[in-house]
């Protein structure tokens, strides 16, 4: 019999920058029976250039990795974090369903406007923060958190309000 993966869905509107750091950095730190997707209420169609080129830099791959709508998900998943910002007045897509749900916003670092050096730098900064969060996220006792929902939520919630 197969083990269950614990699937968490990092969503967002446009799935081409935040969501896909998200999931790809995910994916490149978690353990087996751990996987990230990500997905998109108006997915923007294609991955933002400078996401793809921070993953690489950072020697993450990117191989497989698309924007997708919501509704094309291969699984339902476990967990489900929006990392939409609050900057841009975003309205963030609420996922139904009966899954563990959390906030984890960071600013559209593609929205930034100004030299290359300073929009190099708001994708760093979002990478940081994504890459914390992520692995406070991998640091909870997780089969402790699976038999408490309220617990387990507190603790997510928690790691949302980390800036790197």
């Amino acid at each position: 019999m197969q083990e269950h993966v614990c699937t968490v869905l990092f969503l967002c509107t446009g799935n081409s920058c935040r969501s896909v750091l998200s999931e790809a950095t995910f994916n490149h730190l978690a353990p087996s029976g751990l996987k990230a997707i990500s997905a998109g209420s108006q997915p923007a169609g294609k991955l933002h250039p400078r996401a793809v080129a921070l993953l690489h830099s950072k020697g993450i791959s990117t191989e497989g990795y698309y924007s997708k709508s919501w509704d094309d998900l291969p699984v339902t998943p476990d967990i489900v974090v929006t990392v939409c910002g609050s900057a841009a007045g975003e309205t963030c897509p609420a996922y139904l369903g009966p899954v563990l749900r959390t906030h984890w916003g960071v600013d559209d670092p593609g929205h930034v406007v100004g030299t290359e050096e300073e929009i190099n730098i708001a994708f760093e900064q979002t990478y940081r923060i994504i890459r914390a969060r992520i692995e406070a996220f991998l640091a909870l006792p997780l089969d402790q958190l699976a038999n408490d929902r309220a617990q387990f939520k507190a603790e997510l919630d928690k790691i949302g309000t980390i800036l790197a």
